[in-house]
């Protein structure tokens, strides 16, 4: 092979971790998301939950109407954060480039490690013991000539399997029959337009390529190269420098229509924002409010600042778009910042000069957090960097919601 492609997807990574960690959950079916009670989704499930039904992305209600039964848990992203490192540095040892596309799901580029096939079977088998005995966690490996032959390979044999798939005629060999989902990006929104016409397996689309490229375009002519094997996309390691937007959301556990609550969320999603991006070593100069309503209806709203480097900033323009958009009841608040360079350096001009100094902003939102702290009877300035935790800001906000 020109191109020797290694796909590695822990198996219910989330469950796996916490069933690892507290063996009377082991064999159990244990969801790992919101809670019965609560509004949210499923993020994973164990494969005994999987029996019931039960799959990623799952509205709560429905898992819950599916295993009445199971173990329901909040997920721990600190915890998964901790272990996928510990993953990644077994991963790296044996690749040339890596591209991580979650905490438990990796590309590795091990052309010049593996030389061949046989080279390629040996680091699979290598990743899977390490990643047995070293953390106790199963992983499913899949071998490629190309990313979309590796990913293919290693959805073949779950949970726990191996399975290579090393030329374009293999690839098209296992797949031509199957639904049209099979092939990369080809989500269930795309595959309703294709059925629409006709069109429900991959031999479809190659028996009718001109009209899938008709009816969906660029993405179409993609979808076309996939069913024939073709996809020479790199293994491209992520960089934190090519991020063109950070933002951080929260989603209400009842609707809000008390947009006094939202106004001091607001103050704590811009004090994650810019934590967040001062993780990345960039800047931003724009900033945007997300909103969902009730009825699901999402609107976005931005614009662009001098500088989005400051909470007081974050939280000052995204107030002022929240002021501005219709106010009814919202199920979700976002803020954010784009534009996101490294270039810190810029002409001054006068509005440089009519703007508050950077202690000025600093007090925004220290009076901001003061006055929270006096409402809610939370010291919110000395946890911050608990805060910053995905698991205790909502917790953190929820706690505001009921307490308002």
């Amino acid at each position: 092979m020109k191109n020797i492609i290694i796909h590695v997807d822990m198996d219910a990574f989330y469950a796996s971790v916490e069933m690892r960690d507290d063996p009377s959950l082991r064999g159990r079916p244990l969801i790992i998301g919101a809670l019965p009670s609560e509004r949210g989704v499923v993020a994973t499930a164990s494969y005994e939950a999987r029996k019931f039904g039960v799959h990623s992305g799952m509205n709560i209600k429905e898992a819950y109407r599916l295993c009445p039964r199971g173990i329901y848990r909040h997920p721990d992203f600190e915890k998964y954060s901790g272990v996928s490192h510990q993953l990644h540095e077994i991963w790296n040892t044996y690749a040339s480039a890596s591209e991580y596309i979650a905490l438990d799901e990796a590309y590795l580029d091990v052309t010049a490690q593996a030389v061949d096939i046989e080279g390629a079977r040996r680091i699979a088998g290598e990743i899977k013991r390490r990643t047995r005995e070293e953390l106790h966690l199963s992983c499913s490996v899949g071998v490629g000539y190309s990313k979309t032959a590796a990913k293919t390979a290693s959805e073949e044999k779950k949970p726990d399997g191996y399975f290579e798939i090393t030329s374009p005629e293999a690839f098209v060999d296992l797949i031509i029959d199957r639904k049209v989902g099979v092939l990369y990006t080809v989500g269930s929104r795309t595959a309703e337009r294709l059925g629409r016409i006709g069109i429900n397996t991959v031999r479809d689309v190659r028996e009718r390529q001109d009209d899938v490229i008709r009816l969906l375009g660029k993405h179409g002519r993609w979808i076309t190269q996939l069913a024939y094997g073709i996809d020479d996309r790199k293994v491209t390691p992520y960089r934190m420098e090519d991020a063109k937007s950070v933002s951080r959301e929260i989603t209400f556990q009842e609707d809000v229509d008390n947009y006094q609550l939202l106004d001091d969320v607001l103050v704590l999603l811009a004090l994650c924002v810019v934590h967040r991006v001062g993780r990345t070593g960039l800047h931003g100069k724009g900033v945007t409010l997300k909103i969902t309503y009730a009825d699901m209806k999402n609107i976005t709203r931005s614009r662009l600042v001098t500088s989005a480097d400051s909470p007081a900033v974050i939280y000052r323009e995204s107030l002022d778009m929240l002021r501005q958009i219709e106010h009814r009841p919202v199920r979700l608040i976002g803020a954010g910042v784009y534009n996101l360079s490294s270039d810190i350096g810029r002409q001054m001009v006068m509005d440089d000069y009519l703007e508050e100094t950077s202690s000025e902003r600093d007090r925004i939102i220290e009076d901001r957090l003061s006055q929270l702290g006096e409402h809610y009877g939370l010291d919110f300035a000395s946890n911050l960097d608990k805060i910053y935790k995905s698991n205790t800001l909502h917790r953190t906000v929820e706690y505001m919601r009921r307490h308002f």
